[in-house]
């Protein structure tokens, strides 16, 4: 019943980290980290994570002589998380 649940998303931040890039093309660190309330750390350590499992792309640049880093789903992480989505939509009974 719950083996099509995805693991890499068994944490709050890696579930709120990709349900804010399904609905946005680039997000960068500092949108993310206050959009879901966490720290610096603890956000990078979820998104390593992520990165590793080539869920996330990452953009590394400069905007005027301010680094910035953005992220956005990769194809392979849409459709995992899509995947998680639809295996939890199994599990609640419909009336």
């Amino acid at each position: 019943m719950i083996e099509g649940l995805n693991k890499a998303f068994e944490s709050r931040v890696r579930l709120g980290v990709m349900a804010v890039l399904a609905v946005n093309e680039w997000v960068d660190h500092a949108q993310l980290k206050e959009l879901l309330g966490v720290t610096d750390g603890n956000l990078a350590s979820h998104l390593s994570a992520l990165e590793e499992l080539k869920y996330v792309q990452v953009r590394k640049r400069f905007i005027g002589r301010r680094p910035n880093t953005s992220y956005k789903a990769s194809v392979s992480g849409a459709r995992a998380f899509r995947e998680h989505l639809d295996a939890i939509e199994r599990l609640i009974p419909k009336p």
